[in-house]
């Protein structure tokens, strides 16, 4: 068998960077299985006991009954999914409880708390009021896309902000032929952009990531030679949309683009966007001392090594 491609070990050194960025709620979520849930409910609700030991035992009689196990904690089948490849090599529950039930459910619990959850859940009398609330519960739960994606937003822009330079959000940045791309962040500004920036956050996956990739393609496509094309990308949805991921990776393999980042790399997204910012005479001198970058979001498996800057300036 031949050694991986250079790349192919990068992408996927990258793939165990990405950080959960949204956190789990504690609601009833609404499933096109309703009979399914309603029987697994109707289960665990038959529970003598709540324990790692019980849920063990019911999880191997029940498998494909796991995603109700992940409703009690607040978690789509699709988070669920990300969330198992993660911690067991597996998107598959039915797979990942054959080789290790006991796991799953201590994982469940550990990570998010399903003992205390299901017992304080599980023989609890819900009214109306308790519908309509977990039915808008749902809804703000398929909005956190956006705030996954605002969360990167929000940490580059600091970055920008601690280093002095100026900037404008969200909007389209003029390139070769007066072409125009879209940009989350532009320094110093969108009309005589130098620096432009995606910001690309997903917890969850769909077309919606497809859409980031083409997004950070045609930033690479209008861009001038002079202008730093720079991408921060993170979540744990890009796990479900590898094809994707691997075209958007492409592009800095192939020096289309100049830096591509997880949050765990902010650092040295911070020392690429100051040695940028220097060669185009906007800032000066070294890097400045500063303490290591806050990064959101968490991280899901240890990752002791540290990640060099990506341009590589001589300054």
């Amino acid at each position: 068998m031949s050694d991986p491609r250079p790349d192919d070990t990068a992408m996927q050194a990258y793939l165990g960077r990405l950080r959960r960025l949204t956190t789990h709620v504690a609601v009833d979520e609404a499933s096109e299985q309703a009979d399914a849930i309603v029987a697994a409910g109707a289960s665990l609700s038959a529970l003598e006991e709540v324990s790692v030991d019980a849920l063990t035992r019911w999880v191997r009689a029940r498998p494909a009954d796991v995603p109700a196990l992940g409703l009690t904690v607040g978690l789509s089948q699709e988070k669920l999914k990300n969330l198992l490849r993660v911690a067991f090599g597996t998107s598959s529950w039915v797979k990942a409880v054959g080789d290790d039930a006991r796991g799953v459910v201590v994982w469940l619990d550990e990570e998010l708390g399903l003992l205390a959850a299901l017992e304080a859940q599980r023989h609890r009398t819900y009214t109306f009021g308790d519908v309509l609330a977990a039915r808008g519960t749902s809804r703000q739960v398929a909005n956190r896309a956006g705030v996954a994606g605002k969360l990167i937003e929000d940490a580059v822009e600091q970055i920008v902000r601690d280093l002095g330079l100026p900037y404008e959000m969200r909007g389209r940045f003029v390139g070769r032929n007066g072409d125009t791309g879209p940009a989350d962040l532009a320094v110093p500004g969108f009309e005589d952009a130098l620096i432009a920036v995606a910001c690309k956050g997903f917890d969850s996956t769909g077309s919606k990531l497809t859409a980031a990739v083409t997004e950070v393609m045609d930033m690479a496509g209008v861009s001038f030679a002079h202008q730093y094309v720079l991408a921060v990308v993170d979540g744990i949805g890009w796990l479900s949309r590898q094809g994707d991921f691997r075209r958007m990776h492409a592009l800095l393999e192939q020096h289309r683009i100049d830096g591509l980042y997880a949050l765990a790399d902010l650092d040295a997204f911070r020392a690429d966007l100051h040695a940028a910012a220097v060669r185009h005479g906007l800032l000066e001198g070294h890097l400045p001392d500063a303490g290591p970058v806050d990064v959101p979001g968490e991280a899901l498996v240890a990752r002791p090594e540290e990640f060099e800057a990506q341009l590589r300036l001589d300054l």
